[in-house]
């Protein structure tokens, strides 16, 4: 059951209203300018989500190596993996309203009335990791990271694009070729 949470970050992150935040981290010593091909590891081709939203993901992908001068190919030069976090979070908010007596004076009373409400939010926050793996050395050489708040009711449009919107998104810190 922890397993399938895990994943579905992957069909459920890409799907949030709310805004997406990256973060990435590279290997400094990479001439990610070698890099012409690459392909994606068995794992990320056979992640358990909906194989429409993972053909989505796929493609957009695709899309942004295209983008940066790589092909895909059989033999590549690079590996593209993938894993998907989840996290249950809460937050709450207190409100409190009503009247009550105040006395600027030592000895005073008084009554008054006040109520607070509390509002508790529990939302999943999900993070799809972006990995790529030199495949001659099996070294991670770079990884982008998305995390937004999960939204699992958006309809296929949005889907798409939130899934495009936050893998460009995760692209956007790609060491840029020489």
């Amino acid at each position: 059951m922890k397993k399938i949470q895990v994943y579905i970050v992957l069909l459920a992150l890409l799907m949030g209203c709310s805004s997406l935040k990256t973060s990435y981290d590279y290997d400094k010593q990479t001439d990610f300018t070698k890099y012409k091909t690459y392909g994606y590891t068995e794992e990320a081709l056979k992640l358990p989500i909906q194989e429409i939203n993972r053909n989505r993901l796929i493609a957009a992908i695709d899309r942004e190596m295209t983008a940066r001068g790589l092909s895909k190919s059989e033999n590549p030069d690079v590996l593209i993996d993938l894993i998907g976090k989840t996290q249950q979070k809460r937050d709450a908010t207190a409100t409190t309203t009503g009247t009550g007596y105040y006395s600027p004076w030592r000895y005073s009373y008084g009554v008054g009335f006040t109520t607070t409400q509390i509002n508790v939010n529990e939302y999943v926050e999900g993070t799809l990791f972006i990995n790529m793996v030199d495949k001659q050395s099996d070294k991670l050489v770079w990884q982008g990271r998305g995390t937004k708040v999960l939204n699992e009711k958006a309809n296929p449009d949005k889907r798409e694009k939130n899934i495009n919107d936050a893998v460009a998104a995760i692209f956007k810190h790609y060491p840029k070729r020489l």
